[in-house]
């Protein structure tokens, strides 16, 4: 008998992956973590920098970790992920230069490596073993918007936290709190999430495991297909989508409106920020958790490769809003940038999951990650770049123009879909 809706609501360890998504995205630094390191004396292109290397770790560690996940443990490689990520806030609190927030950026680089794809990988198995493998879509769909939702709440309470705290560094000493909860509802999960195909690997047998399921991926043209457009499109999004911030500085004090409640244009900004991204994430977790009505309309692969050309467009329009400085229509693409990147996720696990082996899971997605990672490493530097020595506008102008161009060969053929 196949499962209802209300069903899988209802059961517990489905409500677990949401609080998880949850806690993890109370990054109360978010909104500035720009803000912040161009405070600190950085420009664009030595932030390109900073997030090359977070990425260059991510890339190195990316595939071991979801090898290391599928051999000896989901479970456990999450728990250690969130010791990463907290030596990484430790980090960032200390950072008065760069070379320390560089380390930061290490530890950072290594959560993600050890997050990324693990956990979905969990739920999947989860799925599978309660016989509701078909409702995947919907399963993380929901968990995501929970993750979104928690990114909407950290936008709002980071206000608070700004205006109080003595300085912007110490958000990250507060991010610990979350990530600890984490670690302990993570503890909880069955031991049989660990899902290990084997107890132990030799080196050889570490490295030679990895080739073959690299030539796995590689041998299947629709899954690299599908991994590049998802890498690229998630890569191109994670390098701009924080430029907010100095847009939105420049912006509001050339319209006049900077001023809160008699607070300095810093703080002002900041509560416009903190607003901002909270209304994003808001209607980000709504589209996330709603996506699964698009596709059972219209294909999943067709919304998947339509989104590619939508974003293209919108970076096309978000170039001539800042140009001209309109500030409403650069928020409001910002807004659609947002929301398509955070529908479009469900959609691409429900697509890839139709290519991939089930005890190569945690893997693929690993792969994906670390492709993301490679394209970040090129992207933050050469974007932050030209934003220096051109312009942001110019920047989105040029990007748009090659996401529309680079989706002509990302485009699935028509038996495969």
């Amino acid at each position: 008998m196949l499962a209802t809706h209300n069903e899988i609501i209802k059961d517990t360890q489905i409500w677990k992956f949401c609080f998880y998504g949850f806690f993890k995205n109370l990054r109360f630094f978010e909104p500035y973590l720009l803000i912040y390191l161009l405070g600190m004396g950085l420009n664009l292109f030595n932030i390109g920098i900073l997030l090359s290397v977070r990425e260059a770790i991510t890339y190195i560690f990316e595939v071991p970790s979801g090898i290391i996940a599928d051999h000896y443990g989901k479970r456990k490689e999450l728990l250690l992920c969130f010791v990463f990520y907290i030596a990484s806030f430790i980090f960032f609190f200390m950072g008065s230069n760069f070379i320390i927030l560089s380390i930061g950026m290490v530890f950072f680089g290594l959560g993600e490596a050890f997050r990324s794809g693990t956990h979905k990988a969990i739920i999947l198995s989860y799925l599978e073993h309660k016989g509701w493998f078909s409702h995947k879509a919907f399963v993380y769909g929901r968990t995501r918007s929970y993750s979104l939702l928690g990114s909407a709440i950290s936008s709002f309470f980071s206000i608070l936290l700004v205006l109080n705290l003595p300085s912007l560094r110490w958000i990250f000493l507060v991010c610990i709190i979350p990530y600890i909860l984490d670690f302990m509802l993570i503890l909880s999960y069955p031991k049989y999430l660990d899902d290990k195909v084997v107890l132990n690997l030799s080196l050889k047998g570490f490295y030679l495991e990895s080739i073959k399921q690299l030539k796995s991926v590689n041998s299947n043209l629709t899954l690299k297909k599908v991994l590049a457009s998802s890498a690229l499109y998630d890569g191109v999004f994670k390098a701009i989508k924080d430029y907010i911030q100095p847009i939105l500085k420049i912006l509001l004090v050339t319209a006049g409106i900077g001023i809160v409640m008699g607070l300095n244009i810093d703080k002002s900004l900041n509560v416009y920020l903190g607003l901002i991204y909270g209304v994003f994430y808001i209607f980000s977790s709504i589209a996330s958790k709603n996506i699964y009505r698009l596709t059972a309309k219209i294909s999943s692969y067709v919304v998947f490769e339509k989104f590619f050309d939508v974003m293209g467009l919108l970076l096309l329009v978000l170039s001539y809003a800042i140009r001209q400085e309109f500030i409403f229509i650069a928020i409001l693409v910002y807004f659609g940038l947002y929301i398509m990147k955070d529908a479009r996720r469900p959609v691409f696990v429900d697509v890839c999951s139709d290519y991939m082996n089930k005890n190569q899971r945690a893997t693929v997605l690993s792969i994906e990650s670390q492709i993301r990672a490679l394209f970040m490493m090129i992207m933050a530097p050469t974007f932050g770049w030209i934003a220096v020595h051109y312009s942001v506008g110019d920047l989105f102008f040029v990007i748009g123009v090659l996401l529309l161009i680079v989706n002509r060969f990302m485009i699935l053929e028509k038996n495969n879909r």
